[in-house]
């Protein structure tokens, strides 16, 4: 299996900047595509950004500009880098990751972090 592990959030004024990382371990044959997503209460979870093993981004309208997305394939670690963060980026951010497990064959698995709290508020 896999798991995802998420640091770096916390409480900040609006401007401020945060940047979030998600370390994965376990018996990882190979990750794929890995993202963050993000929920806040009384809204379903949407993605933030994505990136391919290869390095291709994607971005939600909301984060285009701010927030900047990359990984360490090495390490197996995404980070979010976010700026000028406003009150409404307050959520709770997941990092989410599609891999290959050592001796599970070719399938492809989905999984998610534990989530960590990001607060923008004054």
């Amino acid at each position: 299996q896999v798991q995802l592990v998420e640091s770096g959030g916390g409480s900040v004024q609006p401007g401020g900047s945060l940047r979030l990382s998600c370390a994965a371990s376990g018996s990882i044959y190979r990750i794929y595509t890995m993202g963050w997503y993000r929920q806040a209460p009384g809204k379903q979870r949407e993605l933030v950004a994505g990136i391919s093993s290869g390095g291709s981004t994607n971005y939600a309208d909301s984060a285009k500009g701010r927030f900047t997305i990359s990984r360490d394939n090495g390490k197996n670690t995404v980070y979010l880098q976010m700026n000028s963060l406003k009150p409404e980026d307050t959520a709770v951010y997941y990092c989410n990751a599609a891999a290959q497990v050592v001796d599970r064959g070719r399938e492809v698995y989905y999984y998610w972090g534990q989530g960590t709290q990001v607060t923008v508020s004054s």
